[in-house]
């Protein structure tokens, strides 16, 4: 038998190893998308629970929001120093007792303790630790991996929307609550217990291994460089220009008059939730796989670019029903890919073994743009009483950062790894 029959054969099992570990992660970034993304359904029985007005048990959600994003730092120094088993199985059974232990509050500061804190700090674990693992895992395919672990926490509620709607209509929010949380905490647990940190050897690259690959960096040393704060500078443009639209495409609908036209048969602005839902989460492992390829600033330059054509273009068109419906979605699948490039981008520089720290310190811009987003868009609205420069910032969002990436970041990257190879 020659050496490469050999070669390959012994091979088999690594790869398979290795797509092993992605089901695994995205198995538990679905099991832990639905306290963000069905919260919209508990909002009344949890008023009905506490007695608290609207605004008030909205502050559940942000809640959850900032304990995910602003304390991923931690919660990623958490994961490399204990290891990703561990902490997300803790991260997956928080979001469940979370769930579990919501269906019991009566009072805003349970809720705030139950659904808020431990299901922020649940869910935060297991973003952070399975996105630093997908990226040691797949140092060839690391845009694409991360992508689909993404796409998992974006579109994973989608399997548990319809079901616990039924259920909270035939038993109530309590028992729906006990029930999926149980479920999905259950479900997590089971499947976080699988992960591990790739062996020596594992990881050899099945590509050309033409991405290049700056040696491992810590924390404190990627915080003092610039390549990382324009990074974040560029993560949180994005986020924030992103969701000033994205979070506010009910209020267009229904001001631009097209929210109940029919398209397709269907009401338009149900129409394009589902689709943006769709393109929101398949955008990630695309343009995460297309990274891989063409390069992550590249990528960057052409993802950024559609997004703010299509945002432009829906400002444009916005009297046209099925205009809207079209370019909604495809202003989700210009957004939405951040999650792949950036966390991509950032280990391809910094290194994979403080991965998940280091995406931790990202991460937080996101967070940033999560409190600014809604705020400057209403602020904008109020200013103006027109929608249209909440769109017209989004757009010059876009492009900077389009330009950045093309013009500043690609070259201070090749820059910094010149210096490191010849180092």
């Amino acid at each position: 038998m020659s050496a490469t029959s050999l070669s390959k054969i012994s091979a088999a099992p690594l790869a398979s190893a290795r797509w092993l570990q992605l089901g695994l992660g995205l198995i538990v970034m679905m099991a832990i998308s639905s306290p963000q993304y069905v919260w919209t359904l508990f909002v009344k029985p949890f008023q009905a629970a506490t007695g608290a007005s609207l605004p008030m048990v909205q502050i559940t959600f942000s809640l959850l929001i900032v304990l995910q994003t602003l304390f991923s730092p931690a919660q990623g120094w958490l994961v490399d120093r204990f290891g990703p088993r561990l902490l997300v199985a803790v991260g997956a059974a928080l979001t469940g007792l979370g769930w579990v232990l919501s269906a019991y509050a009566d009072s805003l500061a349970l809720l705030f303790l139950t659904y808020g804190l431990f299901c922020g700090v649940g869910t935060g674990i297991v973003y952070v630790g399975v996105v630093g693992l997908m990226a040691r895992w797949f140092p060839d395919n690391r845009g694409f991996a991360i992508g689909v672990v993404a796409a998992g926490y974006g579109m994973g509620a989608m399997l548990t929307t319809f079901p616990i709607t039924s259920m909270l209509a035939d038993a109530g929010a309590p028992a729906t609550l006990r029930v999926f949380g149980g479920i999905l905490g259950a479900v997590g647990v089971v499947a976080a217990l699988g992960l591990r940190e790739p062996r020596s050897g594992e990881t050899q690259r099945d590509g050309d291994g033409a991405l290049a690959q700056g040696p491992s960096t810590r924390p404190a040393q990627m915080l003092k460089t610039p390549i990382f704060w324009l990074m974040f500078a560029m993560m949180t443009m994005m986020s924030t220009g992103g969701l000033m639209v994205t979070s506010n495409f009910a209020n267009f609908a229904r001001e631009f008059g097209v929210a109940n036209a029919m398209v397709l048969g269907l009401a338009a602005l149900p129409l394009a939730l589902t689709l943006d839902r769709l393109l929101n989460g398949f955008t990630r492992p695309f343009f995460g796989w297309l990274s891989d390829r063409i390069g992550r600033e590249n990528t960057m330059g052409l993802a950024f670019g559609l997004e703010a054509l299509a945002i432009l273009s829906l400002l444009l068109l916005r009297a046209d029903a099925l205009a809207f419906v079209a370019l909604s979605g495809l202003v989700f699948f210009g957004w939405g890919e951040i999650f792949s490039l950036f966390p991509s981008t950032l280990t391809d520089t910094f290194g994979e073994k403080h991965a998940t720290t280091n995406y931790g310190f990202l991460y937080v811009a996101q967070g940033v743009g999560s409190i600014l987003g809604g705020p400057v868009a209403a602020a904008l609205h109020d200013a103006a009483g027109s929608w249209t420069p909440v769109f017209l910032v989004a757009v010059a969002m876009d492009i900077v950062t389009a330009l950045l990436a093309l013009f500043a970041l690609k070259s201070m990257r090749r820059a910094l790894l010149v210096r490191q190879s010849g180092a």
